[in-house]
């Protein structure tokens, strides 16, 4: 599947770090192949649950309470709501960038 992550990531971010952008595609690997699996689907709990518990929590270490990382979930889901497809790449950047986060990628 062939997609520019960093593109998507630039419509919302326009400075985003192209190292981070790496990074994060590294990370995510075998869920970018197949389309279902690298789009964020924000209406279902499951998934939201495993971007806080995955992503937030294991990779970036956030012991943040759960309620104020789903705020910001939700967050860059409103900021998202223009586009019909929410690139799992482009959700965790600015996740990551909302925590300043980015190094862990860079």
């Amino acid at each position: 599947m062939a997609e520019d992550w960093a593109a998507d990531v630039k419509k919302y971010a326009s400075n985003a770090a192209d190292k981070a952008i790496a990074g994060i595609v590294r990370y995510c690997g075998i869920a970018l192949q197949k389309r279902d699996s690298s789009l964020v689907s924000f209406s279902d709990k499951t998934e939201v649950a495993r971007v806080r518990d995955n992503f937030l929590k294991k990779k970036l270490g956030l012991t943040n309470p759960d309620a104020e990382l789903d705020q910001a979930i939700a967050s860059v889901a409103d900021k998202m709501k223009g586009d019909r497809t929410k690139n799992r790449v482009t959700v965790y950047y600015l996740l990551a960038e909302h925590y300043g986060k980015l190094s862990a990628f860079s």
